[in-house]
């Protein structure tokens, strides 16, 4: 029988891979391909490449690596190897989607069998209406009918080794794809964090046992424990989320559909957050670069590149959120309350946009997911769906003792700070002089004083919200600041 390509993207898994399974069944050879056709380091996606290329050695195959237009690097594999069709599963950022409908319209027309399979969501975004027949834009009810709908399975692989091609087509090899960054400044990525399908699966065994029935009580802590710190595992498609509801399911539900246990139940709503952040890129494809509520395209927003570039640098005087910004740049993760609280200061106490905040993840975090990104962004912002009111305005301090009363995350990533009380340690500013020095803290030396002040700065955010209620009195903004 002739061969399958399986081109491969954020589905870098062999298990809950319908693509790879597809290709399987048709009996004839299998040809896996990554193609590189995006610039950008990668140093996660170095090593989860190499995972996946061990794990198909495994079973007899290989994992053949290509750079250049996907489209003219399949067309020429196509006629390497008299290959006969192409799968993959499907990706749903915008660009990706353009781009697959025209290879798999130019495939078709050539007579090769292009086919693309879900393995990135539990619900296919059209799948899921409203009432209307329209999207959702509010995450309850999107969650709430979801519930309602069946959770496929997670797809088997065939067991045995795959069926090789006679010769096998040139392949780059992984270093050629230039994917780590040539100054080594990922160390604290290397010690953090584990690529690949196996220790995705890893991961998610070991917090369903540890820590998922904590998980309600713990997950808003971050010097605990307490999250699964599976997103990146989930955006590189080394783990699928049909396996994590699944998994989850088994141990905690014994019909298999919604888990009793509450610590699954609130996991597997984050769950949801994940499905409902990509329902609305799919049907909203403007929203990375432009706000879903478009009375709030004309908010004064400031620019202010040194205060930005403090943001950045973990350098704003707000123990919490140079913590956070610090933990970003170290580990290229941070824990999603001090994703919100970061977010939360940089479009409110420093008025500086969102797409600003937005650029700055993608560049760092590990688990830039486009979808995820600019739902979390707009929402903190409030411009976007199901989106906190602009004029909720996080106070750093009261955030920091609320979340880490005692201070254990801010001395893991703000050394300075490392002995400060745990009474003064959110706001140090406050501190007599005689606690400062004992705990060698110098203000405005090496550590900076706040570069603004919350009530001033909470005004001054209002009122540009006020600006917006006065171009439009009947904006959904100004009812929000009416309501107040």
């Amino acid at each position: 029988m002739a061969a399958t390509i399986v081109w491969f993207r954020q589905d870098l898994r062999l298990q809950d891979n319908p693509a790879l399974a597809a290709a399987r069944q048709n009996g004839g050879a299998v040809l896996p391909v990554y193609i590189r056709d995006e610039a950008g380091e990668g140093r996660w996606l170095h090593y989860s490449l190499a995972a996946l290329d061990a794990s198909l050695r495994e079973r007899g195959s290989r994992l053949l690596l290509a750079q250049g237009e996907s489209g003219a690097v399949l067309r020429a594999l196509l006629r390497q190897t008299g290959a006969t069709a192409v799968y993959w599963n499907r990706r749903h950022e915008p660009a990706a989607v353009a781009r697959d409908r025209a290879v798999a319209l130019r495939l078709n027309a050539a007579g090769v069998d292009a086919r693309s399979f879900n393995a990135s969501l539990l619900f296919e975004p059209d799948a899921v209406r409203n009432k209307s027949g329209g999207p959702f834009q509010v995450f309850t009810p999107f969650w709430r009918h979801c519930l309602t709908l069946p959770v496929a399975a997670p797809v088997k692989l065939p067991t045995g080794d795959f069926p090789a091609p006679r010769k096998w087509p040139a392949s780059l090899a992984l270093a050629q794809l230039d994917l780590r960054p040539h100054i080594r400044w990922d160390a604290g990525l290397a010690a953090a964090w584990s690529p690949g399908e196996a220790s995705a699966l890893k991961r998610l065994r070991k917090f369903i046992a540890r820590t998922m029935a904590d998980y309600a009580g713990k997950r808003n802590l971050p010097a605990v424990d307490g999250t699964s710190a599976l997103s990146p595992h989930l955006h590189f498609g080394e783990l699928g989320p049909r396996q994590v509801w699944a998994a989850v399911a088994a141990v905690s539900s014994e019909s298999g559909v919604f888990p009793a246990n509450r610590g699954a139940q609130v996991f597997l709503t984050e769950v949801g957050w994940r499905e409902f952040a990509h329902h609305l890129l799919h049907h909203f494809p403007a929203t990375p670069a432009a706000p879903l509520r478009p009375a709030f395209a004309a908010f004064p927003w400031q620019r202010n590149a040194p205060h930005l570039r403090a943001w950045q640098q973990g350098r704003t005087g707000y123990p919490i959120v140079d913590a956070g910004m610090r933990q970003l740049w170290q580990t290229g993760w941070m824990h999603n309350r001090v994703r919100m609280i970061v977010a939360s200061f940089l479009v409110k106490h420093l008025r500086i946009s969102w797409t600003a905040g937005a650029a700055w993840f993608w560049d760092t975090l590990v688990d830039a997911d486009l979808a995820n990104n600019t739902l979390g962004w707009q929402w903190s912002a409030g411009c976007g769906a199901d989106a906190a009111p602009y004029f909720r305005i996080f106070n750093p301090v009261l955030q920091g003792g609320k979340f880490d009363a005692h201070g254990d995350y801010v001395r893991r990533w703000v050394p300075e700070l490392a002995r400060m009380p745990a009474k003064f340690i959110h706001q140090p500013w406050t501190a007599p002089a005689a606690v400062l020095t004992a705990a060698g803290v110098q203000l405005g030396g090496n550590y900076p004083q706040p570069m603004v002040d919350h009530g001033p700065a909470r005004a001054a955010a209002l009122a540009a919200l006020q600006t917006l209620k006065a171009r439009d009195g009947r904006t959904k903004a100004g009812r929000f600041l009416s309501r107040r």
